[in-house]
């Protein structure tokens, strides 16, 4: 009599590998090692943002009626809009740059700003809406090649000759800006320009100044090439500033129309 049961007919499968909860010795020294960069890049951050935060000397005013007299006014550029029309940013900065002025407590403004091609024109934009709220035409000066805050605040000095200025721009921005300004040898003090809520604009600017106060530290640490240029003094007439022509049939989309 075949006593074997059925289960003796099936084949024999080996016993199933119990994998170990243990992450391989590679993996394990992979996980340290972006664990490890990731905690120096951390670090790194937290450190530029304290020495630009605690090394940025300066007074700051709120309302220009407090402000000392100082040569010039520096406002650094931001958005302009593709139908010409500055970023509610850049309009708050020209609008206290100009109360500047009518209060006595500067001589000149310097408007710096990106103009990389004929379509973006961020000094021009600026200009002709300080002129339009009645500020005179020959004292304020364009910088054209302000592609960053530390490129505004070198030209500032090598470029223009400013030595005493009030740093026009918002709450955000402002530490980075006299710490620049500060490292480019000028006697700086700031006047902030948040005129409005900025929403999530202002969000985002917030969270993008971490990381531009780490990248400023690192610029002055390498010497980050600034454009250069004849100098235009700021004792000089202001028109010498303001730039070529855009070619014919082609004005700067950044610039509207007088």
């Amino acid at each position: 009599m075949n006593t074997s049961s059925h289960a003796d007919s099936l084949p024999v499968l080996a016993k199933p590998k119990i994998r170990s909860g243990r992450p391989s010795p590679w993996k394990k020294r992979g996980l340290i090692t972006v664990a490890a960069l990731g905690t120096i890049a951390l670090l790194v951050v937290l450190a530029t943002n304290l020495i630009v935060l605690l090394d940025s000397d300066g007074t700051v005013w709120n309302d220009p009626a407090d402000a000392k007299h100082a040569e010039v006014a520096i406002v650094p550029g931001a958005m302009v809009n593709q139908d010409g029309t500055m970023s509610m940013m850049l309009a708050d900065r020209v609008n206290q740059a100009a109360a500047l002025y009518r209060d006595g407590k500067v001589e000149k403004i310097l408007v710096s700003g990106d103009h990389g091609q004929w379509t973006y024109d961020e000094p021009t934009t600026m200009r002709k809406a300080l002129v339009a709220q009645g500020i005179p035409a020959n004292v304020i000066y364009e910088d054209h090649a302000g592609f960053n805050t530390n490129a505004t605040m070198q030209r500032a000095r090598d470029i223009f000759g400013v030595s005493d200025a009030t740093v026009v721009t918002q709450g955000f921005h402002m530490k980075r800006s006299l710490f620049l300004a500060q490292a480019a040898g000028l006697d700086a003090n700031g006047l902030t320009s948040d005129l409005h809520g900025y929403g999530g604009q202002g969000i985002k600017s917030d969270i993008r100044e971490v990381l531009s106060r780490t990248k400023a530290v690192f610029d002055l640490l390498r010497g980050a090439p600034v454009t250069g240029g004849e100098p235009v003094p700021i004792t000089g007439p202001a028109r010498a500033s303001w730039g070529p022509e855009a070619p014919s049939g082609t004005p700067p989309a950044g610039s509207p129309s007088d």
